[in-house]
């Protein structure tokens, strides 16, 4: 098929990316002439497994394009994609301006039938709203459909998800549409979903909700066994075996991060709140996510005392392993804060941080680097070459031998035979 992408952000370059290895014809478009600029010359704005190769490969193949000239691009498409930003607004809810301006460029670049398609993560009734703008803007009264396909891709693992979905969500109104996204992903092999648009927008805040709410739930686990002595480990293998409760997103730590479920939750909250209902459960769930960046820096306060003129070594800045999304620092902010020196080291995310952060932290070159005269080491994502330092040698660079081990990488007996101080996230 003939598919544009409008957006290449994150999802808009793993999907635009992965539907041309699926043997679609595609046209990722954005209106940043210089990121356009830097794709076509091979430079990829964004780190994460197998990407940068899969780009590759379709554009030597002929089956992905660059674009920043949308009339042409939805012209020659017949399939449009829509995978811009929706940012949140400072009350949590999306905002949906750019899903507007795209939607009125389709609009008037349309001269032949097209499937609209939402990607981008939007509230209930987006739908409605882009066919209402596509309407008031299409002169030539061109035939379309609007359908809502959620994402459901993990930074480090989005082309794995993307290629071996455990379900792909459409909604739609016609059953054109349905046949044409049906006829799309049959080569994917998954379970397929139809249901109407409103339904398919719920199903992406839900989910992500959902899984918050297990990380939030979790950590108060972990949070509960600091006081009462338990192995937070123990405990959530015990409730995992659960077939009703699974494994997944039970492992402790300091909180989500990231972008989508810090959005996602706070813009479901605004959902429900403007239809009448307050979806207290979620509120909790942000106010524990926001407490463990706190209940982390306690632990270093009771292991080094003040933090005043302390030096301070995090391992990791990205949120989790195998990305450079660095939306989960805000510990270095509170330790900075406090007056602490802080030594950083990221196997990926330190450009990037380096931007956001500035002089406030000495950016190492290795973990080894981050050690030297640390009174106190943090791990912060379970990198795997984290779990594989030589901990003897961490041990003679500090000046204290302390580690909190904030996502329980170590086991915290073979750490204190080394001669450690060590706390972990409801393990000690």
């Amino acid at each position: 098929m003939k598919i544009s992408v409008i957006g290449a952000g994150y999802v808009g370059l793993v999907t635009g990316s992965c539907f041309a290895d699926l043997g679609n014809d595609v046209i990722c478009v954005d209106n940043d002439a210089s990121k356009i600029k830097k794709l076509k010359s091979g430079k990829i704005p964004i780190y994460e497994p197998g990407l940068e190769e899969l780009i590759k490969l379709n554009v030597k193949e002929g089956r992905l394009s660059f674009s920043s000239d949308i009339k042409n691009s939805v012209s020659r498409s017949e399939v449009i994609f829509i995978c811009v930003g929706t940012p949140p607004k400072n009350n949590g809810e999306a905002d949906l301006t750019f899903i507007e301006g795209v939607s009125r460029d389709i609009a008037l670049s349309m001269s032949s039938y097209k499937l609209i398609v939402e990607k981008s993560t939007v509230p209930v009734n987006t739908g409605e709203w882009v066919e209402r703008t596509i309407k008031v803007h299409n002169p030539r009264n061109v035939k379309f459909d609007v359908a809502s396909n959620p994402e459901f891709l993990r930074e480090g693992s989005a082309i794995k998800d993307f290629m071996n979905p455990d379900r792909v969500i459409i909604g739609v109104k016609s059953k054109k549409a349905k046949d044409i996204l049906i006829e799309l992903y049959r080569p994917l092999k998954s379970e397929i979903i139809i249901t109407d648009i409103k339904s398919a927008e719920l199903i992406k805040h839900a989910a992500n909700s959902f899984l918050a709410m297990k990380i939030s739930f979790i950590n108060s686990i972990s949070n509960v066994c600091d006081r009462l002595g338990a192995d937070v480990n123990e405990v959530s293998r015990g409730i995992g075996l659960d077939r009703r409760i699974g494994k997944d997103f039970l492992n402790a730590g300091i909180g989500f991060g990231g972008f989508c479920f810090p959005k996602d939750l706070g813009a479901f909250i605004r959902i429900s709140e403007k239809c009448g209902y307050d979806f207290g459960i979620l509120k909790e769930v942000q106010r524990v996510n926001d407490m463990q960046k706190s209940v982390l820096v306690k632990k270093v306060e009771e292991m080094i005392w003040n933090l005043q003129d302390k030096t301070v070594g995090v391992l990791g800045l990205s949120f989790k392993p195998d990305t450079d999304d660095i939306r989960a620092i805000g510990i270095i902010s509170i330790l900075v804060k406090e007056g602490a020196r802080i030594r950083a080291y990221d196997p990926a995310a330190m450009v990037k941080a380096k931007g956001v952060l500035g002089a406030r932290v000495k950016f190492c070159k290795d973990a080894y680097d981050v050690a030297k005269n640390c009174d106190c080491i943090i791990v912060a994502t379970e990198w795997n070459e984290f779990k594989e330092l030589d901990l003897k040698k961490m041990k003679k660079l500090m000046r204290q031998p302390v580690i909190i081990d904030g996502r329980n990488i170590y086991d915290p007996e073979t750490v204190k035979l080394l001669g450690f101080k060590y706390s972990g996230m409801g393990r000690r």
